[in-house]
C-alpha cells in the first residue's frame, strides 16, 4: 500500500504542476513569447492564456509600455573641431514583441549605439554655435533616423531629447564672459534710455510750464492793458465831463514832464501847439501875477511863438 500512496502523491503533484504551467496570466500592457521545442509558436497577450505544459515554454515577457532610457554623456566633435559632451534621453515603445525578441539580440544596446553614431553624424555637420541653438533640429533629425532604423526591430521611437550640451571649459569661460558683457551692455543701454526719457519728460515739463507761464503773463498783461485803457477812458470822460480850460491842461502837462524825463530812451519831446498856446496863456497869467508881486525877468512880456506847429524840445544829455 505504501508504494501506491507514494505514486498517487507523485501523480497529484505532477498534475498540480501541469495545471500551473497550463494556465498563464499575462499582465496588462505586456506580452509573452511562447516557444515549442525551441521554435517560436505564438505571442501571448494580456489576460488568461492556456499553453501545453512541458512542451510550450515562455521565452521572455516584454513590457509594451513606453520606456525612458537615459544614455551617458557622449563626446562629439563639431564641424569647427570642438569636442562637446551631449546627454541624450530616448523615449521608445515595443510595438512587436516577436521582432524585438528575434530581430535583434539586445534592442536597448542597439538603440544606444545607433543614437551615438547618428548624433555624431548630425553634430559633425554643425558648428558649435549652431549646435547650441538648434536643439529642436537635432532632436527631429535624430528621431527620424532612429525611428526608421528601429522599425524592423519592432521598436517605435516616440521622442528624443538632448538633456545637456557641454562645450569645453575654455569655451564655457568665453561664453560666460560674453554673456556678462552683453548683460552689462543691456544694463547700460537701459540706464541711458531711462536717463534720456527722464530728460525728455523734464524738458516737456519745463516747456509746458513756460507755455503756461507765458499764457498767464499774456493774460495778465492783457488784463492790465484793459484796466489801463479803462482808466484812461474814465479819466478822458471825466476830463471832458469837467470841461477844463487850456491853463489847467498846461499845468497838468508841466506836472508830467519829470515823469517823461525819467525814461532814458526819451531823447525828443513833442509838445502839441495847443499845449504851447496854453503855456503862453499860463505864462501871461504868471506874468500878471509877477507884476503884481513886484515885476518879473521879462517885464511882463511873453515871447511870441515862432511857428504854428508842435514845439520840439531836445532832452539834455546828462551823461
Amino acid at each position: 500500500m505504501e508504494p501506491v500512496i507514494i505514486v498517487l502523491i507523485i501523480l497529484v503533484v505532477l498534475v498540480f504542476i501541469a495545471l500551473i504551467k497550463t494556465i498563464q496570466v499575462i499582465p496588462q500592457a505586456s506580452a509573452a513569447i511562447v516557444e515549442r521545442f525551441g521554435r517560436y509558436t505564438r505571442t501571448l497577450n494580456a489576460g488568461l492564456n492556456i499553453v501545453v505544459p512541458f512542451i510550450d515554454t515562455i521565452r521572455n515577457r516584454i513590457d509594451l509600455r513606453e520606456q525612458v532610457v537615459p544614455f551617458p554623456p557622449q563626446p562629439v566633435i563639431t564641424q569647427d573641431n570642438l569636442v562637446v559632451n551631449i546627454d541624450t534621453v530616448i523615449y521608445y515603445q515595443v510595438t512587436d514583441a516577436r521582432a524585438a525578441t528575434y530581430e535583434v539580440a539586445s534592442y536597448i544596446q542597439a538603440i544606444e549605439q545607433l543614437t551615438v553614431t547618428t548624433l555624431r553624424n548630425i553634430i559633425g555637420g554643425m558648428d558649435l554655435e549652431r549646435t547650441l541653438t538648434s536643439r529642436e533640429e537635432i532632436n527631429a533629425a535624430l528621431r527620424g533616423v532612429l525611428d526608421e532604423a528601429t522599425g524592423k526591430w519592432g521598436i517605435r521611437v516616440n521622442r528624443v531629447e538632448l538633456k545637456a550640451i557641454e562645450p569645453p571649459t575654455s569655451i564655457q569661460d568665453s561664453m560666460e564672459k560674453q554673456m556678462r558683457a552683453d548683460r552689462d551692455k543691456r544694463a547700460a543701454i537701459l540706464t541711458a534710455e531711462g536717463t534720456r526719457q527722464a530728460a525728455i519728460l523734464t524738458a516737456e515739463g519745463e516747456k509746458q510750464s513756460q507755455i503756461l507761464r507765458a499764457e498767464g503773463e499774456a493774460k495778465a498783461a492783457a488784463l492790465r492793458a484793459e484796466g489801463e485803457a479803462q482808466a484812461v477812458r474814465t479819466v478822458f470822460e471825466a476830463i471832458h465831463a469837467g470841461d477844463p480850460d487850456q491853463k489847467l491842461l498846461s499845468y497838468q502837462y508841466l506836472q508830467m514832464l519829470p515823469k517823461i524825463a525819467e525814461g532814458d530812451a526819451n531823447k525828443l519831446w513833442i509838445v502839441p501847439s495847443e499845449i504851447g498856446d496854453a503855456l503862453k496863456g499860463l505864462s501871461g497869467a504868471m506874468g500878471n501875477f509877477g507884476s503884481l508881486g513886484g515885476g518879473s525877468g521879462n517885464n511882463g512880456k511873453s515871447v511870441p511863438p515862432q511857428n504854428n506847429g508842435p514845439d520840439r524840445w531836445e532832452k539834455p544829455n546828462i551823461d
